[in-house]
């Protein structure tokens, strides 16, 4: 959609910005506030800062407290003004028209944005969406900023694309190893989405990925080890907050080692007591010792920490005895998605929030249905099954972090921050530098690569084309093509699938016979999957052949005949153009696994250990 209605928050007009609200307004909008706080730069407020933050709760109704919990998405580039099927959306699901609307109707404390819910289509547009959201709140009775998240994670899961910098994701940044890299990731990120009004990130995934079937954390963790993975989650945490940006570790107690994708089934963690703290634990101690300014929870059971049968989300023994007893930390805890089935396998939608607040929880995400969770939530407490004060305790917290964050006293976002910040040519040319230092050479048999423009001129680019990433170009093979020809080769680009069938198979080796080397673009390869047969009949033609692939680097124990692979760790474009320059050796291959490799015969024996990389 591109309607160009515009409000008063999101005017888009001939150039997508808004004039920043006047000084009066926003010193009028925080005058209370401001009189109120004095707000810490330090990783934790100041117990004295409790005091003038207590006031403000004080003043609060029952029903703003309940609000205050909540972290709900809304469809809409604008806060009062969306596109009408984003209207029609929010009324549907939600039972109001606008941002605007869901903030006076539940004071809510909180907004994520997703791209599919409309929220993210360019920087200046995303400004704008805040700074309407941030004044629905401020003109409301004893209103406060709101908290303005997303999962900008990078690699695989990102919600703002480009013009804004885009960096490998978390297994990427495993294979570089750099503590310096991951911390400079979170300061651009962090310095970009603050510039959009973006004020808390569910970043770092601090989940140690040990099992190479895992459906929804894999390339998204930092690795297998759980030193390693604690140190890069450290560095990401103490780089985004520096840049005033709430940082978030997930998912506690650990995701790592599942086979079952907790958005649509239950998963079961079997890890020991033992383990758990030997594996799991590792990275989230570490975020807790950077100031980690919140923490998600997992939609699973994790029998060995609480054999009730629930979810830790809803966990007393795994939220409040563990991450806030044993753990030591006091920071915001906020649930993963409600609206995940993890979570709503064994209690309804009206019981879920009330328990996770009982376990320890003091934000509640996105439920499938805000009008079923705020009003379970105020019946509970005027029923008594939950005191005011335990809603006092988790908002104390919020507040603490938004004072920490600055949110509370600097909430906007400008024009002039936008363009000022978001994706520079500084930022851009840092995260391909980095992006170099992740591309992994796992085989190089006999010296295939680097292919040399004058010997292998005219490349074929075949392989799985997966949806990208929010905001890339794509498809893949499109952008390895490009980047190659760019580099000057003439390199031709056939998407062939994930699941290439035979005659799509006999189209590429057809085409193969017209090149000098072919590259493949593998995505997820499993033993019954037909990209297997395309690398093999591509090898069998005697041209060289080159593997990438662009998402796990597990594929490679699939394919025995391939004589030169790559891993990128995901196939956004920044990482595919530094793929694109290690092919052509433009630059050294710098990565090494942050995995495992085991072998597909025998899954007991390791291909390639932890650490293998290769050079030329």
């Amino acid at each position: 959609m591109h309607d160009t209605s515009t409000g008063s928050d999101t005017g888009t007009g001939s150039t997508g910005h808004t004039a920043r609200p006047s000084r009066r307004a926003v010193l009028a909008a925080t005058a209370g506030l401001t009189a109120a706080l004095s707000v810490p730069t330090a990783a934790h407020a100041a117990p004295h800062d409790d005091r003038r933050l207590r006031a403000l709760i004080s003043r609060m109704t029952l029903e703003e407290k309940v609000g205050q919990l909540f972290v709900m998405r809304v469809y809409g580039h604008s806060a009062t003004a969306p596109d009408q099927a984003d209207i029609d959306a929010n009324l549907k699901e939600i039972g109001v028209r606008t941002a605007a609307e869901l903030i006076a109707k539940y004071r809510v404390g909180g907004i994520i944005y997703f791209a599919w819910a409309h929220n993210t289509r360019d920087p200046h547009q995303i400004a704008d969406l805040s700074n309407g959201i941030q004044r629905a709140s401020l003109d409301q009775p004893r209103g406060l900023p709101v908290l303005i998240a997303t999962d900008q994670e990078h690699g695989a899961v990102c919600r703002v694309g480009a013009p804004a910098t885009l960096f490998p994701g978390a297994m990427a940044i495993g294979a570089g190893r750099s503590r310096s890299d991951a911390r400079t990731l979170g300061r651009i990120s962090g310095a970009e989405l603050r510039a959009m009004g973006v004020n808390q990130d569910y970043s770092p995934d601090a989940d140690v990925n040990v099992n190479p079937a895992n459906p929804v954390i894999g390339v998204r963790s930092f690795g297998a080890d759980p030193e390693a993975v604690a140190g890069l989650v450290a560095a990401e945490v103490k780089g985004y907050q520096a840049a005033g940006v709430a940082a978030t570790a997930k998912h506690f107690p650990g995701h790592g080692d599942t086979a079952v994708d907790s958005h649509y089934g239950f998963p079961v963690i079997t890890h020991s007591r033992e383990l758990w703290e030997e594996l799991d634990a590792v990275p989230f101690r570490a975020a807790i010792r950077a100031g980690i300014d919140s923490v998600m929870t997992a939609h699973i059971q994790f029998p060995a920490l609480d054999d009730s049968g629930d979810p830790a989300t809803l966990s007393h023994p795994i939220l409040t005895g563990i991450l806030r007893g044993e753990l030591g930390y006091d920071g915001v805890v906020i649930t993963d998605s409600l609206g995940m089935q993890g979570v709503r396998t064994k209690y309804g939608d009206d019981r879920v929030p009330v328990l996770a607040l009982k376990a320890g929880v003091d934000q509640l995400l996105n439920p499938p249905s805000l009008d079923v969770a705020w009003n379970a939530v105020l019946k509970a407490v005027r029923e008594g099954e939950l005191t005011e004060a335990r809603l006092d305790e988790s908002i104390l917290r919020i507040l603490r972090l938004k004072a920490r964050r600055g949110v509370l006293d600097r909430p906007w976002a400008s024009p002039e921050g936008v363009d000022r910040t978001v994706g520079t040519a500084s930022h851009l040319a840092t995260a391909a530098r980095i992006a170099e230092r992740t591309t992994t050479l796992l085989v190089n048999e006999g010296g295939v690569l680097p292919f040399d423009r004058r010997r292998e001129h005219r490349l074929l680019v075949v392989g799985a084309d997966p949806a990208s990433p929010s905001g890339t170009t794509g498809p893949p093979t499109g952008v390895l093509a490009a980047a190659l020809t760019e580099l000057g080769f003439t390199a031709t680009a056939l998407s062939t699938g994930t699941a290439p069938s035979a005659g799509t198979v006999d189209k590429a080796v057809t085409a193969a016979r017209d090149a000098d080397a072919v590259i493949v673009a593998t995505y997820n390869v499993t033993a019954g999957s037909s990209q297997r047969s395309l690398v093999d009949r591509l090898v069998a033609t005697g041209r060289p052949v080159a593997v990438v692939a662009i998402r796990n680097p597990y594929d490679v124990a699939q394919l025995p005949s391939v004589r030169a692979c790559l891993a990128t760790y995901c196939w956004t474009d920044v990482e595919l153009r530094a793929a694109a320059r290690v092919i052509a050796g433009r630059v050294a291959p710098r990565g090494r696994l942050p995995v495992p490799v085991q072998r597909a015969d025998d899954p007991a024996q390791v291909l390639y250990p932890i650490g293998h990389g290769l050079r030329y």
